[in-house]
Formats: structure tokens, sequence, C-alpha cells
């Protein structure tokens, strides 16, 4: 059951400590524009910072990877819904925009480098060979983990991890990568169906506006920090991102499944609050390997009514140091 005691849900009206933080700290991460002096980079030096692009400056890197991508501030991005699989999980059939939704980014930087991150759903027979193809061109992966609980079949998510001066390169070692699973190709954009949910009760309950992706409903928010990883600065919304996701289930239920963002000293408040919440966990882990701040993520799963779900999701998301995400997607 969910602990849906009312009072100890804040509102996104009354100021905490984290939302007494100097505007010069809050300013960069609102505004989507990285502030390097925050970090120092290897010998002293500022990390690089992002510079925006048009869906021009990708033609290459679309042709290469064979399916078309778009343009979230900083990043080139492709997404590739593994709708070719048959998933459950407690004996609910997951959509592929709830868990299934693979995803890749790539980011121009000012010194001319591109970096690719993303997330990758395979099967545990494809994995292996995934691996495979991946290391032969040169692309890391910084996680191998999972999203889901008493799922069939067994399914594994890996983040993928690239950086340097040949973005379609990576690219090319990407479709190699995909072709070996069953990935399947882009499908033309048809009309948005309605979410079956009372978004607005769960966008109130949130504290940010939501967006709906198919018959899915999203809220995601961005860490309040810079971060770094290694000599780059990170966009908001690459790597870094916490996001609730809503299937609806009918009269007003849904599965919830998504990841919390949190620094050391987060980690523990957060999964006592998500337990609090009657949230199942699912997995701890990183995404990247050389983030500052060191950054962790919590993946869990619930069912039940999807208000008052959000309203036990929003303790735990306060437990963290975020805001909502601009323009209210990621990728």
């Amino acid at each position: 059951m969910v602990d849906d005691r009312s009072h100890r849900t804040r509102s996104p009206l009354v100021p905490s400590r984290r939302n007494l933080l100097t505007a010069a700290a809050l300013a960069p991460v609102l505004t989507g524009v990285p502030d390097a002096r925050a970090l120092s980079g290897p010998h002293g030096r500022a990390p690089v910072a992002p510079v925006m692009t048009k869906l021009a400056d990708w033609a290459d890197v679309g042709r290469a990877l064979g399916r078309p991508g778009d343009m979230r501030r900083f990043m080139y991005h492709t997404g590739l819904p593994r709708r070719d699989l048959t998933v459950f999980s407690h004996g609910i059939r997951i959509d592929p925009a709830l868990a299934l939704g693979t995803h890749v980014s790539f980011v121009r930087y000012a010194d001319g480098s591109t970096l690719l991150m993303g997330d990758v759903v395979v099967t545990e027979g494809e994995l292996q060979c995934f691996t495979d193809v991946l290391q032969q061109h040169e692309i890391m992966q910084t996680a191998i983990h999972k999203h889901l609980l008493a799922h069939e079949p067994d399914i594994w998510w890996l983040h993928v991890h690239a950086h340097g001066h040949d973005p379609a390169a990576v690219a090319r070692g990407l479709r190699a990568a995909f072709d070996r699973t069953g990935t399947p190709p882009a499908e033309p954009a048809i009309s948005t169906p309605r979410v079956d949910l009372d978004t607005s009760a769960i966008d109130a309950a949130m504290g940010v506006k939501g967006a709906p992706d198919g018959v899915i409903y999203k809220s995601t928010y961005v860490r309040r920090e810079t971060i770094a990883d290694g000599p780059l600065i990170l966009p908001p919304g690459l790597g870094s991102t916490t996001s609730v996701n809503f299937q609806p289930l009918g009269g007003g239920r849904a599965a919830v499944s998504g990841d919390l963002v949190m620094t050391a000293g987060e980690v523990q408040p957060a999964l006592v609050a998500l337990r609090r919440g009657g949230i199942e966990l699912v997995e701890l882990h990183h995404h990247n390997l050389t983030d500052e701040p060191r950054l962790f993520f919590v993946h869990y799963w619930a069912v039940g009514d999807a208000v008052a779900l959000a309203k036990a999701l929003r303790r735990a998301v306060d437990t963290t140091n975020v805001v909502p995400m601009p323009g209210g997607t990621s990728s």
C-alpha cells in the first residue's frame, strides 16, 4: 500500500533549504547554460562546455546510424524503442516507452570533440555479442544493470559512452552493434494517443509539468549542480536525470518505473523515502565512470493509484537536489 500521508508532501511553492540556494548557483541549470566556473578539470583547467548545434550538423551521424534523430537542446537524440519485445513484469505487459526505450545522444563541444552517451536495451541472448561489437569499435560500457523486477524474457540495460572527433565512425559502430540485436527500424510518427490518467493531478503532486510519450506519462528533473564527466560538462538532461514514468492500467491505476539521480549523501534518504512510500527498489548503480559530483541512480517499481504513487515518489524526489527539467522532456 502507498503511504499517502499528505502532511509529508511538500508544496512546490513552499521554500526548502534547496530552494534557498543562491540565484547564481541555480542560473546555469535553469537557463540550460552549463557553468564551467563551478568545476575544475584535469590539471586545474576548467572542463570543456557543450555548444549548440543544428539538426543539419548531424546528417552524417543520422545516415551512419540508419535512423532519424531530433534535437533536444544541446543533444542530437535518436530513440530506438524495443517494440519487437513482449516483456512482462509482475504480470504487467511493459509498454516500450515505460522501460524499453533504447536511446543515444551526441553532443558537440567547444574543442570540436563529440560525446556519445546512451542507454541500450538488449536481451540476455544479445548481451555478449552486442558487447563484443561495441568493443571492436572502441565504444565503452559504463553500466550493465536492470530496470525491472521479475521480468520475462530476461532483459539487460547498458549505458554506452564514447568521446572523440569522428562521430560518424561512432555511429557506424553503434549501427553494427544494433544490427546484432532485434532492435527494429524507426517507425513513422503517428498521432499521440490520450494518456488515460489524471495528468493534472500528477503534475500537481510531482511539482513538474509532465509530457506524454505515447500512452506513457513522464515527469523529469535534472540536478541543480553543473555535472562534469571527465573533461566535459554534461548539458542538463544527459545522463543525470530523475525520471518518473506512468503506464496507465485503467481506473486511475498505473505501473510506475524510473530512476532517481542522487549524490552519495542522498542515497539512503532517497531509498528510505521510496520504501516508506511502498515503492519497490530494483537497482542501485552508476551511469558514468568519471562524473563529478559522483552520481548514483536507483531504479524503482510500483503499481497502484497513479496520483497516490506520484505523491509518494515526490517525497523521495524531495530528498535530492533537483529541479524540473527545462521544457519538461529529456533524452
